[in-house]
């Protein structure tokens, strides 16, 4: 299954979203690879096993499953998160895009590859749409903490989408 979405992160048309600037948005991408344990409801802890300039490879606690991931981070640009797929868990990728089509306008676009198969059934498509709908949910709480770590409490929790 392949889904993508994006969300926008500055609105010049609506005052109330504190706009944030590309490298802001970039340090908040960064944390959540560095420390997801503060955006991934569920995850107990994150150790990461290896480093390199522009890559991570972690390992992820939940109870007591235990996934491994590599990020790849493109410095300002993107962020690639590359999941194996085991007998308990779904491989595939997410990779998080920063976009700004104008110096106003800024979006994080969201790509999911994943090796769920293509929906055949309704319950299969039903079920498509069940983990779209929770993968975008996740994603517009990460860009809603992003917003809190990069900008401070004192900011409203405004969110375009």
């Amino acid at each position: 299954m392949n889904f993508e979405h994006l969300i926008q992160i500055n609105d010049p048309l609506n005052p109330l979203v504190p706009p944030m600037t590309r490298d802001q948005l970039w340090e908040g991408l960064v944390l959540r690879a560095e420390q997801p344990q503060l955006f991934v409801l569920g995850l107990d802890s994150c150790a990461i096993l290896s480093r390199t300039e522009n890559t991570l490879e972690r390992e992820l606690h939940y109870g007591h499953a235990t996934v491994r991931d590599r990020v790849t981070l493109t410095p300002g640009r993107s962020v690639r998160y590359d999941i194996l797929a085991t007998a308990a868990y779904v491989g595939g990728s997410l990779t998080m895009t920063i976009e700004a089509p104008d110096e106003d306008q800024l979006f994080l676009r969201f790509e999911y590859r994943t090796t769920l198969p293509t929906a055949d059934t309704e319950d299969d498509r039903q079920t498509s749409e069940i983990v779209k709908s929770a993968y975008r949910e996740s994603d517009i709480d990460t860009v809603r903490l992003i917003r809190q770590f990069v900008l401070g409490p004192g900011e409203p929790d405004a969110l375009q989408h």
